[in-house]
């Protein structure tokens, strides 16, 4: 055999600097070149390799796969290939390969062999083994507490029905009870027992407002938002009405921007500035001229809406216990409530993905400022 022209030899050297295997198969699909890249992916002697077909190194179960794909490249009965094998080195070590194949240029359907490249892709494989491992595993815990989460609203709904049936029935008899003392008595009593009784009764009231407020708070983080485009300047309106409408001698100065137009559940939204609005003008009971307002403005970009009074006000150094059920900054014999209504504006500002803080001084009157998502 004559020795290699430079010219070949130059192209030979090009062959072996590749990090790829480079290969060519005759027309039976055996080995007549290999570049010696395979000796270091596979562990097999490229001498030794020569002759055998390709398909005999790669694992049992790809083989006759492998085998019939180059096959129907060799007689043109396919495209070319890009296919992913399993192969099995001569320690017997399992590595992933990337086949690139097609029939020889310039020889005719059955007569000429393959030529292409074997890559060995691994560490790729492993990696996306590991991510479909870690998706599946993010998948079951992702069912898993889906399935919890739905224990808990069954059994959240179970208590809401309990408190709202199995407490309000023994109410109802407390109440009923107490007017038919006052009916019995009918005057024939002292007047501190009519006081006593009427005590009760509003008592019970309380007892009973209290259920419907911590059930309407509990199943805030159930609902559905449905999101809608609205005023929430016309919003304020209605609410400012029906106050207005409670309590028809009461003078308050309201002020309401125009255009505050807002993209969020309209029913939470209104929940929101009631319980807002109500404590402003609760707050605002003792005032003389009492004023309420509902505005916007931009801090850090943002929109910021703000519900303010010149009421009661509060000491800032308890501002971190404001949002929490049942906590009051004043007593409820001077302003009465649930002590649930801000918990519950947080909780919807939560639900919009918003934030709400206070700001008050003694005397003077509160800022309430909230944004309705980000």
């Amino acid at each position: 055999m004559p020795a290699p022209s430079a010219k070949e030899c130059l192209y030979l050297d090009m062959l072996e600097s590749v990090s790829e295997v480079i290969f060519r198969t005759d027309a039976e699909a055996r080995l007549i070149y290999l570049n010696k890249v395979w000796c270091e992916l596979s562990g097999h002697d490229v001498e030794a390799s020569l002759g055998k077909p390709l398909h005999e190194f790669l694992h049992p179960d790809d083989r006759e796969t492998a085998a019939q794909l180059f096959r129907d490249l060799i007689v043109g009965a396919g495209a070319d290939c890009e296919r992913e094998f399993r192969l099995r080195t001569r320690s017997g070590e399992i590595r992933w390969i990337e086949v690139t194949a097609h029939r020889a240029p310039d020889t005719r359907p059955g007569e000429g062999g393959l030529t292409g490249t074997v890559d060995d892709i691994s560490a790729r494989k492993v990696a996306e083994l590991s991510l479909r491992n870690l998706n599946q595993e993010l998948e079951a815990r992702v069912r898993l507490r889906t399935a919890e989460l739905e224990a808990s609203n069954r059994e959240l709904e179970a208590f809401s029905y309990s408190v709202s049936h199995d407490l309000r029935a023994p109410l109802r008899a407390i109440d009923g009870f107490a007017r038919i003392i006052e009916d019995e008595l009918d005057g024939k009593a002292e007047a501190h027992t009519f006081a006593h009784l009427s005590r009760i009764r509003k008592a019970t009231e309380r007892m009973a407002n209290l259920i419907d407020a911590l059930i309407n708070l509990a199943l805030l983080a159930r609902q559905p938002l449905q999101k809608e485009s609205f005023s929430l300047s016309e919003l304020a309106r209605q609410i400012v009405e029906e106050l207005q409408a409670e309590e028809p001698g009461r003078e308050v100065t309201i002020q309401i921007t125009e255009g505050l137009d807002v993209i969020a559940d309209r029913a939470l939204t209104f929940s929101l500035l009631d319980n807002l609005l109500r404590n402003a003008w609760k707050f605002t009971a003792h005032c003389t001229p009492a004023r309420i307002a509902l505005s916007a403005e931009r801090i850090n970009g943002r929109r910021v809406f703000c519900v303010s009074d010149n009421g009661a006000g509060f000491d800032m150094s308890h501002a971190g216990n404001l949002f929490r059920p049942f906590y009051r900054m004043h007593g409820a014999e001077a302003f009465p409530g649930t002590g649930i209504g801000l918990a519950t504006v947080q909780r919807i500002v939560q639900r919009h993905d918003g934030t709400i803080r206070a700001e008050s001084t003694p005397g003077e009157g509160s800022r309430f400022l909230f944004t309705l998502g980000r």
